[in-house]
């Protein structure tokens, strides 16, 4: 969080207090009807958008919540898409007993579940949240301003990042439950009911929106850290891609080789090493295409990064080492997970295991199933010298939502799978993150296949929010064909029905909303 436009951030969540002028009033919510005067306060006002997938209101880290009737610590972004991806696949498990969190690992879920509702209702905020911006930056809108020919293109572009936050909160509301409500920033909100759109009408609109604002982002790396570039939009095309056999029954393999190739001839490079793309400097990292900033001063909350540092952190484990005060002794792996790893050489085989047991007899005991230490609070260069937030409650991580790695291994699983992507080329990125983990290329490998791609996912990504999408492109979320402990709520795993595969719609939208209708399942 080391620029103006993250320094900005932190502005929509803290409102007056983070300026000097104290007597201001704050740039959004509060004065709508004055917010967009200035062309200064459109750029706040982006933030804000921003802000909405880092941040879960405007006081930080509680006390102004976005979405109310919720403990608004657990009701940031990261924190539920998180839980959503992780808690219900072999990477995690969590010892609490909050509403809702059993049923994660249980794979029992319905359309009361607390963690579905945080979902669904944060992306629902985020959209309308981009559709003011959106229509308020229209050129129409624009044409009634007396700003300058410079500031008005600014606005243009800032118009085409929040098409690009939409459309990342759609892509989520698509993956996660399917059919939901739509609204553009042609509906007025509250005017009438939104519509239902298919999982399948939705793709063709996100794509749709992504396509058309591609040529019109900024180049890469060439504004702000942080803010959305060409690069941001053709990794969500990739990922979307990947997945269009999931989301719609059509492949879209070889569209997902050209985006990938996009991204990867756009000047990143792989991190040198693996574990800084987990610490207080991964800003820093030439492997980072877009990330969710946070810092532990300005960028306060439960969720996000402090999140999954603080409650993956207990038992013997050291806080100190973590960069914060405390663990929450809450997350850990399963023994499936852990047997993805050959050896423990490999650089992201990152588990504690210091009175921890391998199996899990009881979710409930911290020290049942190993521990993950992949997000630490700490620099580079010293594990003892932890982030900005002298208290060590909060942590300055960054989230990579995207970056090269996953990038490299959508190319050269698109490419196994039939894309237009060369086979040496897919191998040669799978061995480059080999070299990477194992400091050498002695652990090469000399032909690659899908399983192969899907155990380089898990040990390259894992605890990154693809999980549970992954195991459902490989037909493996719901099924008996791959068990882990505790799926289905039994030790041994036992296979659930495939109308998992979607999270229900909450039962409070369908009772407010006629034109919705719940997945079936539920």
């Amino acid at each position: 969080m080391t620029t103006y436009f993250a320094a900005v951030v932190a502005l929509t969540m803290v409102a007056t207090s983070c300026t000097k002028d104290l007597d201001r009033e704050p740039y959004y919510g509060l004065n709508a009807a004055n917010v967009y005067e200035t062309p200064a306060n459109y750029y706040k006002v982006l933030a804000k958008c921003y802000a909405g997938f880092a941040l879960t209101g405007n006081q930080g880290p509680a006390g102004s919540p976005d979405i109310t009737g919720f403990d608004e610590g657990s009701s940031g972004f990261l924190r539920t898409m998180w839980n959503l991806q992780e808690l219900t696949t072999d990477e995690a498990v969590c010892g609490w007993t909050d509403p809702g969190v059993p049923d994660l690992h249980n794979m029992s879920w319905s359309s009361e579940n607390v963690w579905t509702k945080f979902m669904y209702y944060r992306m629902y905020y985020e959209i309308p949240l981009c559709n003011e911006f959106i229509r308020e930056s229209s050129d129409s809108k624009l044409e009634t301003k007396s700003f300058s020919a410079e500031e008005k293109k600014n606005i243009r572009l800032y118009r085409e990042e929040a098409r690009f936050l939409r459309a990342l909160a759609y892509y989520y509301a698509l993956d996660l439950f399917g059919n939901v409500p739509f609204v553009t920033e042609d509906d007025l909100t509250g005017a009438t009911l939104p519509k239902r759109i298919t999982r399948a009408d939705l793709f063709n609109y996100v794509e749709k929106e992504l396509l058309a604002i591609e040529a019109t982002l900024s180049e890469p790396r060439t504004i702000a850290y942080g803010r959305a570039d060409k690069s941001a939009a053709r990794s969500l095309l990739a990922r979307l891609y990947l997945n269009a056999e999931v989301y719609t029954g059509t492949k879209k393999y070889t569209e997902t080789v050209n985006y990938c190739n996009k991204v990867i001839n756009s000047g990143y490079q792989l991190d040198s090493v693996y574990r800084h793309l987990f610490q207080v400097e991964n800003d820093k990292s030439p492997e980072m295409i877009f990330p969710i900033v946070f810092d532990g001063r300005y960028t306060q909350t439960y969720g996000g990064t402090t999140y999954l540092t603080h409650a993956a952190v207990g038992g013997l484990m050291n806080k100190k080492k973590f960069g914060i005060n405390g663990g929450w002794a809450g997350l850990r792996t399963t023994s499936a997970f852990v047997n993805q790893f050959a050896d423990t050489i490999d650089g992201r085989y990152l588990f504690f295991k210091d009175g921890q047991s391998l199996e899990i007899n009881a979710i409930g005991t911290f020290t049942d199933g190993y521990a993950i230490a992949k997000w630490r609070n700490v620099t580079y260069d010293k594990d003892s010298t932890s982030g900005s937030d002298g208290t060590g409650n909060f942590v300055d991580i960054d989230w990579p939502m995207f970056r090269l790695a996953d990038i490299y291994l959508m190319y050269a699983e698109a490419t196994l799978r039939g894309g237009a992507g060369n086979a040496a080329t897919a191998l040669g990125y799978v061995n480059a993150l080999r070299e990477r983990a194992y400091g050498n290329s002695n652990n090469n490998l000399s032909n690659i296949d899908l399983n192969i791609i899907l155990n380089e996912r898990a040990k390259e990504m894992h605890w990154e929010g693809t999980r549970r999408s992954d195991l459902i492109r490989f037909g493996l979320f719901t099924t008996s064909t791959y068990l882990w402990p505790w799926k289905g709520g039994v030790k041994d795993g036992i296979a659930v029905g495939d109308f998992r595969n979607l999270f229900p719609i909450p039962a409070s939208d369908l009772s407010a909303n006629s034109n919705l209708i719940q997945n079936p399942g539920y």
